[in-house]
């Protein structure tokens, strides 16, 4: 909790917290948004191993503050929900398994070490940034002492916060940093670029080709069948007719294994599996 008044934005540093004024939300979150665009091409791309995004449980009783805050987290690709209380707070995470909290120390019905309490029984390994007007350093010392990753005070600049909740869920090894780059032994791939190496020399693919070897790649030393490839690399079913996979596999073959040690390798009867020499 900071005030009874209106969170709002400097539009010259990003300084969110509170102010004597208001300002109508559709303009605050309109120069919000256009601030962090920078900011945003500097921070990690994270994401789970399966590619889902990151979660960020956003919770502070200024519901236009917790809005804007998720607004930032929501614009690098992190899948966000807001509670404004401290019991909404538990029940929300119980049922969305946040990465990450940022948390209000002062709420209503339960306080921001109570909600991480109560949420750390059933994630013991959440981390939590405090986001809150509580600035002595006593107030910091017993939120990291209550569990806290991180402390920060309002009135606050959203880049610092974006960046301070990268960094504390890029620690947690929850997630993983998004790359361009596919290793497999010696052949290589970038994603971003669309480079395919083997040994250092260089394999033109067309774009169907490359995706096929993509989804090999992403999957090194597992099974993958003909139905999984029919439905990742040309999205939909060829009536049963599984020929096409049979065609594509042959043309990799000839670009990546043709003089060289196979990788490639046919499972009669299951798939196709790409293995390292």
């Amino acid at each position: 909790m900071i005030s009874a008044a209106k969170p709002a934005i400097n539009r010259d540093n990003q300084t969110m917290g509170s102010s004597t004024g208001s300002e109508p939300q559709s303009s605050l979150a309109s120069g919000f948004g256009a601030g962090i665009a920078d900011i945003k091409d500097h921070l990690p791309e994270l994401t789970h191993p399966d590619g889902s995004p990151v979660r960020a449980l956003v919770v502070d009783d200024e519901p236009m503050l917790a809005d804007l805050v998720a607004m930032g987290l929501t614009i690098c690709g992190w899948h966000v929900k807001v509670a404004h209380a401290g019991r909404a707070a538990v029940e929300t995470a119980r049922e969305f398994a946040p990465d990450v909290l940022v948390l209000d120390w002062m709420l209503p019905e339960l306080n921001g070490l109570e909600v991480l309490a109560k949420v750390r029984i059933s994630q013991p390994n959440v981390p939590a940034l405090f986001l809150t007007a509580k600035d002595a350093v006593a107030d910091r010392i017993e939120g990291l002492s209550a569990g806290g990753d991180d402390y920060v005070t309002k009135p606050f600049s959203i880049e610092e916060v974006l960046i301070r909740l990268h960094r504390i869920v890029e620690r947690s090894g929850l997630v993983t940093k998004e790359s361009d780059e596919l290793v497999v032994g010696d052949l290589a791939m970038n994603t971003r670029t669309h480079e395919v190496t083997r040994g250092g020399d260089h394999i033109e693919l067309t774009a169907t080709q490359f995706e096929l070897l993509r989804y090999l790649m992403e999957n090194p030393r597992s099974v993958l069948s003909k139905t999984q490839i029919l439905e990742r690399v040309w999205d939909y079913d060829f009536g049963g007719n599984s020929n096409i996979v049979e065609l594509y596999i042959s043309y990799l073959r000839k670009k990546i294994d043709v003089d060289r040690d196979p990788m490639i390798h046919t499972v009669r009867g299951v798939g196709y599996v790409l293995r390292p020499v």
